[in-house]
């Protein structure tokens, strides 16, 4: 799905822009595969510019959120004491608010864009991450090797990234695989509400906004978008379980 992402504007095959013929073409006609939308355009290369942008922008969004949420969870486990306090107070305070509503209000007030969709979703996320590594790490660090480590001479950086993250990294690689599928589907909804990438450029959830209208009628335009939201959240909740079983299994 990554390699599809990345070839997408190669391999599409018609810009997802213009259109190609006339509009309400169904799929496995003319040149169209998957047929054309309201306007003539190609609901195939539609579909694949907004699966890469979806995909690839999910991806880099788990890996910001997972790398603050783990920078605070780290360090508020291995120095415990009133830091830790602190930080799993504005860590609560997070994880209380009401997260789709808020995400909506954020990215409604921000403005449409698929950068403000991202960081509404980021501002809500990083918490868990957070919850997640300081559990771990509070476990991890009253274990011999740590100590062991601590009196060989190692600081408190080395201590914590050399020896105390990486018993934590297997519970937070899959955990944000999985959470993969729950930021896509967050993220199509808030395009569906007309808060991502402005029109007329393509992303899946406001292509399935947009030709609900037509579900009567002219199915595939808003089915074949959903349908690969769906598809998006199934590879990626399947990955996370296989990466699951697989670290299980060593």
């Amino acid at each position: 799905m990554t390699v599809l992402a990345v070839l997408a504007p190669h391999v599409q095959p018609h810009d997802s822009l213009v259109p190609v013929g006339a509009p309400y073409q169904p799929p496995l006609s003319g040149g169209a595969l998957l047929g054309t939308d309201q306007v003539g355009r190609d609901v195939l290369s539609r579909v694949l510019e907004g699966m890469s942008v979806s995909w690839l922008a999910t991806l880099l969004l788990v890996a910001v959120v997972g790398l603050v949420g783990t920078a605070v969870g780290l360090v508020a486990g291995y120095v415990g004491g009133l830091l830790d306090r602190v930080l799993m107070a504005i860590v609560d305070f997070f994880l209380a608010l009401p997260a789709a509503i808020l995400a909506i209000v954020i990215a409604a007030v921000l403005g449409p864009s698929l950068k403000h969709a991202l960081i509404a979703i980021g501002v809500l996320s990083w918490p868990y991450y957070a919850r997640l590594v300081r559990a771990e790490v509070r476990s991890l660090v009253a274990l011999p090797f740590v100590e062991a480590a601590r009196l060989s001479g190692n600081g408190h950086l080395r201590l914590m990234v050399r020896h105390i993250l990486p018993g934590a990294w297997p519970v937070l690689l899959v955990t944000l695989t999985l959470d993969l599928g729950g930021t896509i589907v967050i993220l199509a909804g808030l395009s569906f509400l007309g808060l991502g990438r402005a029109a007329p450029a393509p992303e899946l959830g406001a292509m399935a906004a947009q030709g609900l209208p037509y579900l009567l009628t002219n199915w595939w335009i808003p089915v074949v978008p959903a349908a690969c939201v769906m598809l998006l959240a199934l590879v990626a909740n399947l990955s996370g379980d296989g990466l699951r079983s697989l670290l299980k299994d060593q």
